[in-house]
């Protein structure tokens, strides 16, 4: 990396305080030519940022970190200035002209994961503090942020080099005295650091709902207040209600927070038989979203119970998705609110369909806290849990991948497979968790992660 970077790093727009980020072997000259001289390190210099005639740009804090102790690794400088817009193009624009060029999205966090500041997940990590939707996605971030995943990966890889190093050393010197690892031994071993990697992958998977949310799709027959339900847990009337059946005739999606827990919740068309061409539309929308949800919310109307109709749309719902059934308008019946009783600790069944139900009013409120305790069992969500980190869908299937592995290598010593199948089990297992921290990667699985990155960062 010869070339020097630089960025506007503070979001669009008009702001108190804007920051020019500059990182690369230029970084102490471009220092020279827009402060006038070099800062002192990681002390804020008050100064003038100067344009090429001697032109006050701006004025600010100029603040210059040297290699390798800076964010990048790279000699570093941060003009804090300005917010506006056209004070920062013309501060960017001197800097540009001394010899930087633009960065691209994610380049600087790039460059620390390149110069060994960060590993990937960690790296990784940095966007999702940046993305964080709630205030406990935000401390698993930053738990990653601080090694909380890469320290169980290396943990499990360390173990794993050490049974390598017995397994593939009679390998490697079949005429040497290289103490075999026996079975009993290797078997226990293989299955702690398995039991290692699976709390990970659990652990994993319950901090990528966190990144990525828990979708709840709406369903039910018309006019039995699925947009009143997405307004109450919404908390404001973003969906039109009217007595008119079919007033929703397309799908609406709307973030809603829970208790720390991201949910991702979306409004449907009525499910009834029609001959409208725009209804029908709107009805295979609603089967789409149910194909992409983590689980369905089946409303009817508490008035006429559990009909017919309402058995065809639950039976259509696939086995895999876990189903809540919303009695709802118990302000019109005088039900009692929340779960009928069994409800809590168990399913309901229904022609072999398993489901729970969750008597509420979505006028009223009343009853609408079970329901959120009901999704967030079912989506495995414990506010606050110890142990938990950031993860993303590359990690989960690495864990994946690695667990597999284990398991191979596990068969294969108590089959009695030869050495050589033992150990390329191992080595693959070990490459997977690799993957994770960057120990192996690509340039194109790089290119993709850092991408989404905002430019600046």
């Amino acid at each position: 990396m010869t070339d020097t970077i630089a960025a506007v790093s503070t979001p669009p727009g008009r702001g108190g305080i804007g920051i020019v980020r500059v990182s690369g072997p230029r970084a102490a000259e471009v220092a020279r030519g827009v402060v006038g001289r070099l800062p002192e390190p990681r002390a804020a210099t008050a100064a003038r940022f100067l344009a090429g005639d001697g032109e006050t740009l701006d004025s600010g804090i100029a603040l210059w970190f040297p290699g390798p102790d800076s964010y990048t690794g790279e000699d570093t400088l941060e003009l804090q200035g300005h917010g506006g817009p056209v004070v920062l193009d013309r501060v960017a624009g001197r800097v540009f002209s001394l010899g930087a060029r633009p960065a691209r999205p994610g380049e600087f966090t790039e460059r620390a994961f390149l110069n060994g500041k960060l590993d990937l997940a960690q790296a990784e990590a940095v966007a999702d503090l940046i993305d964080a939707a709630t205030h406990e996605a935000a401390r698993l971030a930053r738990r990653s942020l601080d090694g909380a995943l890469s320290d169980r990966v290396n943990a499990a890889v360390a173990e794993l080099v050490e049974i390598r190093t017995f397994v593939e050393g009679s390998l490697d010197f079949p005429d040497e005295e290289v103490p075999d690892l026996p079975e009993a031994l290797l078997a226990e071993r293989l299955g702690r650091v398995r039991a290692a990697v699976a709390a990970a992958r659990g652990s994993a998977a319950r901090g990528n709902l966190l990144r990525e949310g828990f979708g709840v799709v709406i369903v039910g027959r018309p006019n039995v207040g699925k947009s009143s339900l997405l307004n109450r847990l919404v908390g404001r009337e973003r969906a039109i209600v009217t007595e008119v059946p079919g007033t929703t005739r397309d799908t609406l999606h709307e973030p809603v927070q829970v208790d720390g827990l991201p949910l991702k919740v979306v409004d449907t068309a009525g499910l009834h038989p029609t001959d409208d061409p725009v209804e029908r539309m709107g009805i295979e929308r609603t089967w789409a979203a149910v194909e992409e949800a983590d689980a369905v919310l089946a409303v009817v109307d508490d008035r006429r119970g559990l009909e017919e109709a309402d058995r065809t749309i639950l039976g259509r719902i696939p086995d895999r998705l876990p189903r809540v059934v919303i009695h709802n308008k118990i302000d019109l019946t005088g039900s009692p609110a929340g779960e009928p009783e069994g409800g809590t600790g168990g399913a309901g069944r229904m022609d072999g369909t398993g489901f729970f139900r969750v008597r509420l009013s979505a006028k009223t409120g009343e009853g609408v806290e079970r329901l959120c305790e009901r999704l967030k069992a079912l989506a495995g969500y414990e506010p606050r849990a110890e142990g938990l980190f950031m993860a993303r869908r590359r990690h989960l299937a690495a864990l994946d991948d690695a667990l597999a592995a284990l398991d191979a290598a596990k068969r294969g010593g108590d089959e009695g497979a030869g050495s050589e199948l033992v150990a390329e089990d191992l080595r693959l297992a070990q490459r997977a968790l690799g993957e994770i921290t960057g120990e192996f990667t690509t340039d194109d699985l790089l290119g993709r992660i850092f991408a989404s990155f905002c430019i600046g960062k």
